[in-house]
């Protein structure tokens, strides 16, 4: 059979454009940008089985918090995790690829919350939405200062306080650590999770030494 000049042309044309197409997209695939990878402060379910189990007398009559939202500074405070730049004190990094799952301010809260928790056998007002539950002891916290070096260490300077309601009576101090962190992000939140479970120790001895 004779073949007409016109298909065999339009079919090079359709062929070309198919190669075209899938070249493209090759090419696109190849270029997109990789998913972020998400991180928590928070204790995982194995993590929580570890935690000191409650004491008698916070199991039998329930000891109340309010653990407020942890204040961290401005330049913190991004979806990012933010590190030093080749350990340069004065130069920091965002990195684009490694986030927080939830504002920095929410996973440090709610990471000291879940600690003192277990740690107490307390109930924190704030997290399960109590309003209309006074609670026993006000924790507010302030983070000066939570930086790391990708691969070599972390560390933080942590002041809290507790507060008795409702004679107003305080106890405060100030949690600092500096931690190495090898391996590359993974290592960074791990140091800091250890740096929150100090920081919660030593909010839950402020709060046994008002108990007493």
């Amino acid at each position: 059979m004779k073949r007409h000049p016109q298909n065999s042309a339009l079919a090079s044309v359709l062929a070309r454009r198919a190669i075209a197409s899938a070249i493209g997209a090759t090419v696109l695939a190849g270029c997109a940008s990789p998913e972020p990878r998400y991180y928590t402060l928070a204790q995982g379910p194995a993590d929580v089985a570890t935690l000191p189990a409650p004491t008698p007398a916070a199991s039998t009559n329930t000891l109340w918090l309010e653990v407020a939202p942890v204040r961290v500074p401005e330049r913190l405070n991004r979806p990012q995790l933010v590190v030093r730049d080749g350990g340069n004190d004065a130069s920091l990094r965002l990195l684009d690829l490694a986030r927080w799952s939830s504002p920095l301010p929410d996973e440090l809260r709610d990471a000291l919350s879940q600690r003192l928790q277990a740690t107490l056998g307390a109930v924190d007002t704030y997290q399960q939405g109590l309003s209309d539950v006074q609670p026993l002891y006000r924790i507010t916290t302030e983070v000066l200062r939570l930086d790391a070096d990708v691969g070599q260490r972390a560390g933080a300077t942590i002041n809290w306080t507790v507060r008795r309601l409702p004679d107003g009576k305080v106890v405060s101090g100030r949690t600092q650590a500096e931690l190495s962190a090898p391996g590359e992000v993974d290592g960074v939140v791990a140091a800091y999770r250890e740096i929150v479970a100090s920081t919660a120790k030593d909010i839950a001895a402020g709060v046994e030494a008002l108990r007493r």
